[in-house]
């Protein structure tokens, strides 16, 4: 009977096993699937610059639903194409100037490729050396670009907002704020900070903290003599502040906040100074806005987001800590069946500093094209997007409309003049024109009331052919209700 048994099982396994290689391709497999891919992908890159770059139909018609039925490589990169490629936002497109666009150099898609291939896990030194040696130089090289120091903690994360998270859970962990202290803790914030930091601040169990918007100058950004006059009241009356944070760059008007002067009084008062950089935090690298950003050195905690500044696909943010305890206090964790992999010797874990365990091989798709092309293309397109923001307002100038401040980086905006209660109305119907066009995508927002649309120059494929476009649509747009 157990013999009989055990050739069953045998067999079985052998059933399965021809069912299951499938998921193994052959070389020759491998290849036509390739191929396919990078002729998709060439068509994709080699046209871009006429696609559109919105299209407001979303309607799938069901065309994705998974029904289990096999199909080819080439009905599935067609169906690709027409449901998800050519429908709402082309982020690859360089017409992406409405929010802060990720890039999606191809360097990094080869990365993602190879990081996928051979699936290195990057969470602890043991399972992969090199994958987490990858991630650590990558950091230790943006310390030295905020001139954090090498013993900071650092960890890449799949963006600004988890980034952020980490942060205010450090800063959580240092002040000790839980339990009865939560409702007398104070933070000091922006009005135009990013939303994910409310988020955040829900997630780690501070929703009831009180959180202080400090006034802005006619430029967005904070007003140190407010912030200070706030940290004192708050101190007058038994409070008990504990976190400011700054941007360097926010999202709605790409506002640099006071850093330096925010910095002496964070250190002044005890705060922790935690720095939303995710969008702005590169152009440090440009001769021309790294003044900007005198006193980031001296901040707590810095985000910075290399999928936006430097032109990487979705997928990777960062964050800079300088107290490491207080970031082991909520991620350093051990378990019995983890006993092989640990070694006090060795380098931090990307896992220990983070939510994540299971952490994928992030830091290649920003090595290797570091590696390949060294960091002068990344400096000059940064560089490019400012000039390109300065030459974009003056066209728009030339047709009449009003601008917002002089930038302080890329981000900026815009209305149309009617001189009368209809002027939201009015520049409401002209992003709406903008819109259905779609040449090139522009968005809105509200700034003290008065509705504005938004320019966010950043991605690597903006060129000067591609604002000029954009002006073209602008202006037809504007005609159109004239």
């Amino acid at each position: 009977m157990k013999h009989i048994t055990l050739n069953t099982t045998k067999q079985n396994i052998l059933d399965l096993q021809l069912i299951s290689e499938a998921l193994e391709p052959s070389e020759s497999q491998r290849n036509a699937f390739l191929d396919q891919v990078k002729a998709y992908a060439n068509q994709f890159i080699n046209t871009i610059g006429e696609a559109r770059t919105y299209n407001s139909d979303k309607e799938t018609k069901n065309a994705l639903a998974i029904d289990f039925q096999t199909k080819s490589m080439e009905d599935i990169l067609k169906t690709y194409k027409e449901e998800v490629a050519t429908k709402g936002i082309n982020a690859a497109s360089g017409g992406h100037i409405g929010y802060i666009p990720g890039g999606g150099i191809y360097a990094s898609a080869v990365a993602d490729y190879l990081a996928d291939v051979t699936n290195e896990y990057a969470g602890m030194y043991y399972a992969s050396p090199g994958a987490v040696a990858i991630e650590n130089e990558v950091l230790d090289w943006m310390k030295s670009i905020f001139d954090f120091p090498k013993s900071a903690i650092g960890n890449l994360t799949s963006g600004g907002s988890m980034a952020n998270l980490i942060a205010l859970t450090a800063a959580r962990d240092k002040h000790k704020i839980k339990s009865d202290k939560i409702t007398s803790s104070v933070i000091y914030v922006s009005a135009q900070v990013h939303h994910c930091i409310h988020k955040a601040l829900r997630i780690i169990g501070l929703e009831d903290v009180i959180v202080r918007y400090v006034d802005l100058d006619e430029h967005s950004r904070i007003i140190a003599n407010d912030l200070d006059f706030k940290i004192k009241s708050d101190i007058s009356e038994g409070l008990n502040p504990f976190l400011v944070i700054a941007s360097a760059g926010t999202t709605d008007t790409g506002a640099v906040d006071p850093l330096k002067a925010i910095a002496e009084l964070a250190k002044g008062n005890d705060l922790w100074f935690h720095v939303d950089a995710a969008y702005g935090g590169f152009f440090i690298l440009t001769e021309e806005k790294k003044d900007r950003f005198i006193g980031i050195e001296e901040a707590d905690s810095i985000v910075i987001d290399p999928h936006k500044g430097l032109f990487l696909p979705y997928g990777l943010g960062a964050v800079l800590i300088k107290d490491k305890q207080a970031v082991y206090h909520s991620n350093h964790y051990r378990a019995n069946y983890m006993q092989d992999v640990m070694d006090d010797s060795a380098p931090v874990n990307p896992a220990d500093v983070s939510p994540e365990l299971t952490k994928p091989f992030r830091g290649l798709r920003l090595w290797l094209p570091l590696q390949l092309h060294g960091i002068a293309p990344f400096i000059a397109c940064l560089q490019e997007k400012l000039l390109l923001t300065t030459y974009f307002r003056d066209e728009l100038l030339k047709l009449g409309f009003m601008l917002g401040p002089e930038p302080d980086l890329s981000v900026s905006y815009f209305w149309y003049p009617t001189n009368d209660e209809n002027e939201n109305e009015f520049n409401e119907r002209l992003m709406q024109a903008i819109h259905k066009d779609g040449s090139v995508f522009l968005s809105s927002t509200t700034i003290n009331g008065k509705f504005v649309i938004r320019i966010a120059i950043l991605s690597f494929r903006t060129k000067l052919e591609t604002i000029d476009r954009a002006i073209e649509m602008i202006s037809i747009a504007l005609k159109s209700l004239s």
